[in-house]
Protein backbone atom coordinates (compact mmCIF):
# COMPACT_ATOMS: atom_id res chain seq x y z
CA UNK A 1 0.00 0.00 0.00
CA UNK A 2 1.03 3.48 -0.74
CA UNK A 3 -0.23 6.59 0.90
CA UNK A 4 1.06 9.53 -0.93
CA UNK A 5 1.08 12.74 1.39
CA UNK A 6 0.23 16.67 -0.10
CA UNK A 7 0.75 20.05 1.46
CA UNK A 8 -2.29 21.85 2.24
CA UNK A 9 -2.61 25.77 2.50
CA UNK A 10 -2.67 25.13 6.07
CA UNK A 11 1.25 24.92 7.06
CA UNK A 12 0.14 22.93 9.96
CA UNK A 13 -2.06 20.24 8.51
CA UNK A 14 -0.83 17.71 5.84
CA UNK A 15 -3.34 15.46 3.76
CA UNK A 16 -2.38 11.58 3.62
CA UNK A 17 -4.40 9.85 0.53
CA UNK A 18 -3.96 6.20 1.75
CA UNK A 19 -5.63 4.61 -2.01
CA UNK A 20 -8.77 3.69 -0.29
CA UNK A 21 -11.80 4.78 1.10
CA UNK A 22 -11.37 6.13 4.64
CA UNK A 23 -15.06 7.39 5.15
CA UNK A 24 -18.24 5.86 3.05
CA UNK A 25 -20.28 9.05 3.60
CA UNK A 26 -19.69 12.57 5.06
CA UNK A 27 -16.78 13.52 7.28
CA UNK A 28 -15.22 13.48 10.97
CA UNK A 29 -13.79 16.08 12.52
CA UNK A 30 -11.24 15.09 16.10
CA UNK A 31 -10.04 18.46 17.01
CA UNK A 32 -8.29 17.15 20.09
CA UNK A 33 -7.46 14.55 21.79
CA UNK A 34 -10.69 13.74 24.34
CA UNK A 35 -12.63 13.60 20.91
CA UNK A 36 -10.78 11.15 19.23
CA UNK A 37 -12.24 7.95 21.50
CA UNK A 38 -14.55 6.82 19.06
CA UNK A 39 -11.56 6.09 16.74
CA UNK A 40 -8.64 3.80 17.28
CA UNK A 41 -6.89 5.10 14.24
CA UNK A 42 -7.37 8.82 15.23
CA UNK A 43 -6.57 8.01 18.74
CA UNK A 44 -2.91 6.40 17.53
CA UNK A 45 -2.06 9.39 15.69
CA UNK A 46 -3.17 11.94 19.19
CA UNK A 47 -0.63 9.16 21.29
CA UNK A 48 2.36 10.30 19.12
CA UNK A 49 1.86 13.66 21.03
CA UNK A 50 2.71 15.87 18.25
CA UNK A 51 -0.77 15.89 17.03
CA UNK A 52 -3.05 18.34 17.41
CA UNK A 53 -6.09 17.86 14.99
CA UNK A 54 -6.98 14.56 12.99
CA UNK A 55 -9.83 14.93 9.73
CA UNK A 56 -11.23 11.64 8.16
CA UNK A 57 -13.00 13.10 4.97
CA UNK A 58 -13.64 10.49 2.06
CA UNK A 59 -10.44 9.31 0.52
CA UNK A 60 -7.59 11.14 2.82
CA UNK A 61 -7.11 12.08 6.20
CA UNK A 62 -5.84 15.64 7.10
CA UNK A 63 -3.48 15.75 10.08
CA UNK A 64 -3.16 19.02 12.28
CA UNK A 65 0.87 18.82 13.91
CA UNK A 66 1.14 20.80 17.31
CA UNK A 67 2.53 24.08 17.67
CA UNK A 68 6.26 24.32 17.35
CA UNK A 69 6.64 20.21 15.67
CA UNK A 70 8.55 19.42 12.41
CA UNK A 71 6.98 17.44 9.87
CA UNK A 72 9.97 15.88 8.81
CA UNK A 73 9.84 13.29 11.67
CA UNK A 74 6.15 13.51 12.37
CA UNK A 75 5.05 12.56 8.47
CA UNK A 76 6.83 9.23 8.98
CA UNK A 77 5.01 8.54 12.12
CA UNK A 78 2.04 9.54 10.81
CA UNK A 79 2.14 7.46 7.53
CA UNK A 80 3.04 4.52 10.17
CA UNK A 81 -0.14 4.94 11.75
CA UNK A 82 -1.87 5.08 8.89
CA UNK A 83 -0.12 1.83 6.90
CA UNK A 84 -0.66 -0.19 10.37
CA UNK A 85 -4.48 1.07 10.17
CA UNK A 86 -5.37 0.38 6.15
CA UNK A 87 -3.11 -2.91 6.10
CA UNK A 88 -4.68 -4.55 9.11
CA UNK A 89 -8.28 -4.07 7.68
CA UNK A 90 -9.06 -2.32 11.62
CA UNK A 91 -12.10 -0.34 11.80
CA UNK A 92 -12.19 3.41 11.68
CA UNK A 93 -14.59 3.30 14.72
CA UNK A 94 -15.32 1.41 17.71
CA UNK A 95 -18.36 -0.61 17.82
CA UNK A 96 -21.32 1.12 20.08
CA UNK A 97 -24.45 1.38 20.80
CA UNK A 98 -26.78 4.07 19.51
CA UNK A 99 -27.74 5.21 23.10
CA UNK A 100 -24.32 7.07 23.20
CA UNK A 101 -23.79 8.62 20.01
CA UNK A 102 -24.90 12.07 19.16
CA UNK A 103 -24.22 13.48 15.53
CA UNK A 104 -24.41 16.89 15.07
CA UNK A 105 -26.65 17.46 12.14
CA UNK A 106 -26.12 20.23 9.99
CA UNK A 107 -29.25 22.37 11.38
CA UNK A 108 -27.38 21.89 15.11
CA UNK A 109 -26.95 25.44 16.06
CA UNK A 110 -28.38 28.48 18.23
CA UNK A 111 -29.60 29.94 14.79
CA UNK A 112 -33.52 29.96 14.36
CA UNK A 113 -34.26 29.77 10.83
CA UNK A 114 -36.95 31.39 9.87
CA UNK A 115 -39.37 28.82 8.16
CA UNK A 116 -39.97 31.36 5.29
CA UNK A 117 -35.72 31.11 4.17
CA UNK A 118 -36.52 27.82 3.27
CA UNK A 119 -35.86 27.78 -0.13
CA UNK A 120 -32.67 30.24 0.50
CA UNK A 121 -31.21 27.91 2.49
CA UNK A 122 -31.86 24.42 0.42
CA UNK A 123 -29.96 27.01 -2.22
CA UNK A 124 -27.14 27.27 -0.11
CA UNK A 125 -27.27 23.93 0.45
CA UNK A 126 -27.09 22.92 -2.45
CA UNK A 127 -24.30 25.30 -3.67
CA UNK A 128 -22.22 24.08 -0.62
CA UNK A 129 -22.78 20.43 -1.62
CA UNK A 130 -21.84 20.55 -5.38
CA UNK A 131 -19.49 23.47 -5.62
CA UNK A 132 -17.48 24.35 -1.87
CA UNK A 133 -17.35 21.04 -0.02
CA UNK A 134 -15.58 19.46 -3.03
CA UNK A 135 -13.10 22.12 -3.65
CA UNK A 136 -12.57 22.78 0.11
CA UNK A 137 -11.68 18.55 0.53
CA UNK A 138 -8.73 19.04 -2.08
CA UNK A 139 -7.26 20.95 0.47
CA UNK A 140 -8.33 18.39 3.47
CA UNK A 141 -10.98 20.06 5.00
CA UNK A 142 -14.69 20.63 5.25
CA UNK A 143 -16.79 23.35 5.62
CA UNK A 144 -20.50 22.61 7.39
CA UNK A 145 -23.32 24.73 6.96
CA UNK A 146 -24.66 25.74 11.08
CA UNK A 147 -27.29 28.74 10.20
CA UNK A 148 -29.29 31.05 8.06
CA UNK A 149 -30.58 34.27 9.77
CA UNK A 150 -31.30 37.66 8.30
CA UNK A 151 -29.11 37.54 5.33
CA UNK A 152 -26.13 36.13 7.48
CA UNK A 153 -24.88 32.49 6.75
CA UNK A 154 -23.30 30.85 9.81
CA UNK A 155 -20.43 28.20 8.02
CA UNK A 156 -17.99 25.82 10.10
CA UNK A 157 -14.56 25.29 8.85
CA UNK A 158 -13.27 21.61 9.76
CA UNK A 159 -9.63 19.68 9.00
CA UNK A 160 -6.73 21.64 7.39
CA UNK A 161 -9.52 24.58 7.01
CA UNK A 162 -10.04 25.04 10.67
CA UNK A 163 -7.11 27.66 11.81
CA UNK A 164 -5.61 28.04 8.17
CA UNK A 165 -3.94 31.53 8.16
CA UNK A 166 -5.67 31.44 4.62
CA UNK A 167 -9.41 30.33 5.73
CA UNK A 168 -10.41 33.46 6.64
CA UNK A 169 -9.72 35.07 3.30
CA UNK A 170 -11.03 31.48 1.29
CA UNK A 171 -14.35 32.33 3.07
CA UNK A 172 -14.98 35.76 2.77
CA UNK A 173 -13.00 35.63 -1.36
CA UNK A 174 -13.91 32.55 -1.91
CA UNK A 175 -17.12 31.35 -0.29
CA UNK A 176 -19.12 34.49 0.62
CA UNK A 177 -18.45 36.06 -3.41
CA UNK A 178 -19.93 32.43 -4.38
CA UNK A 179 -23.19 32.00 -2.55
CA UNK A 180 -23.93 36.03 -2.98
CA UNK A 181 -23.66 35.24 -6.75
CA UNK A 182 -25.79 32.69 -6.85
CA UNK A 183 -28.38 33.14 -3.61
CA UNK A 184 -28.36 37.23 -3.12
CA UNK A 185 -30.65 37.40 -0.13
CA UNK A 186 -27.05 36.21 1.86
CA UNK A 187 -25.51 39.38 2.84
CA UNK A 188 -22.27 38.04 5.03
CA UNK A 189 -21.20 34.85 5.74
CA UNK A 190 -19.39 34.28 8.94
CA UNK A 191 -17.42 31.28 10.55
CA UNK A 192 -18.34 29.93 13.86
Amino acid sequence: MLITTELTPNPSTRKFLPGTTVMEAGSRDFPDAASAEASPLAEALFATGDVEGVFFGRDFVSVTAAPDIDWAGLEIDVVQILLDHFVSGAPLFRAGSAGGIHVAADEDASYDEDPADAEIVAQIKELLETRVRPAVAQDGGDIVYRGYKAGTLFLAMQGACAGCPSSAVTLKRGVENLIRHYVPEVEIVEAV
